[in-house]
């Protein structure tokens, strides 16, 4: 890629990761419910959806999916259905990423169901596949090797895309610490709960 077209490349991508979306809230609500490190299972899912869309929208495979909505459609609802479920959970101090209120107790979660919440929400999310379809595209020389461009643009997709869910999961878990040291356990996890409730509902809504 020219130097050119990089240069508009990185803020275009930058300003898309950062801005707040379903990814990004639900990095902050782990944030608070799990703290920053217990986090990065569902990272590392939202990095590899992230990948898979980028990489659909590039080599055009995704108009298969423009073709058949009702298939992505039930997809999205699915995710969402499954989301606002762990927020309701959480809302009344119960499931496994509600926070104990009882100081002996701990948060047990398996980082493969994280990553699994992590990749559902990226491949299941509009606004994703709008502004990956819609920006990755044009950046794209035909005159020069693809393959070349598709791992260049993905390792700056992914970087920053990485980046922004570290920033948004420590916003969380420092707002965590805040709440957890005024003994605001319940009040904590009926603002992660309800966090996450929003995220379902949006994504299926959007």
């Amino acid at each position: 890629m020219q130097a050119e077209t990089l240069a508009v490349f990185i803020p275009t991508f930058f300003f898309v990761s950062v801005t707040p979306g379903l990814c990004m809230t639900l990095a902050l609500t782990l944030g608070m419910s799990i703290g920053l490190k217990r986090s990065l299972p569902m990272m590392w899912g939202e990095l590899l959806g992230v990948g898979l869309v980028a990489t659909l929208g590039i080599v055009g495979i995704a108009a298969m999916m423009l073709q058949f909505p009702k298939v992505f459609l039930v997809f999205k609802i699915i995710g969402g259905l499954y989301l606002a479920w762990i927020g309701i959970e959480m809302w009344r101090s119960r499931g496994r990423l509600a926070i104990p209120e009882t100081p002996d107790a701990s948060i047990s979660i398996q980082p493969w169901d994280l990553a699994l919440r992590g990749f559902i929400t990226a491949v299941s999310n509009p606004k994703g596949w709008a502004f990956l379809l819609s920006l990755l595209p044009p950046f794209i020389d035909h005159s020069r090797p693809i393959g070349t461009q598709l791992v260049l643009m993905l390792t700056i997709v992914l970087t920053m895309e990485f980046g922004c869910l570290l920033a948004y999961a420590s916003g969380g878990q420092a707002l965590r610490h805040l709440l957890l040291k005024q003994g605001n356990v319940r009040l904590l996890n009926r603002i992660t709960g309800s966090l996450m409730i929003a995220i379902g509902i949006w994504l299926i809504l959007n």
